[in-house]
């Protein structure tokens, strides 16, 4: 039986309660949801701008699922909660535009979007993933 395995990266952000950045057990990783906040000062970044939070929020996944020992090849789903449903084209761009970046191959990863309340009143998107790792 494989163990549970904290992941931690000084890459994203320290988690702000009582939760992991991730956890991997066996092959599977799962990145806890995250936001655009900068990694090095904590701060949340590019108020009312979801394009630019979305990268930001996509990069701190991306470090995690790195830190697990896995690529951006590996992620298999990713979250994305909105607050507004207007956003959702201004997401899905950049959206599309990162994930295609960091994406190597045709297959890209299987995604849900959800509408609903973030926990902080700037955060306009927050995203979390999986990855399996081989």
């Amino acid at each position: 039986m494989s163990q549970k395995i904290a992941i931690r990266t000084e890459n994203a952000p320290a988690p702000a309660h009582t939760f992991s950045q991730g956890v991997r057990k066996g092959p599977f990783l799962q990145v806890s949801g995250q936001g655009p906040v900068d990694p090095k000062t904590n701060e949340y970044l590019y108020p009312g701008d979801v394009a630019a939070q979305t990268i930001r929020t996509l990069e701190n996944v991306k470090a995690i699922v790195e830190a697990g020992g896995a690529s951006f090849d590996d992620v298999v789903m990713l979250r994305v909660y909105l607050t507004k449903r207007e956003d959702f084209a201004i997401m899905n761009e950049a959206y599309g535009k990162f994930v295609n970046e960091h994406t190597t191959g045709e297959v890209l990863p299987s995604r849900t979007t959800v509408f609903t309340g973030l926990p902080r009143e700037e955060m306009l998107v927050e995203i979390d993933g999986i990855a399996v790792v081989e």
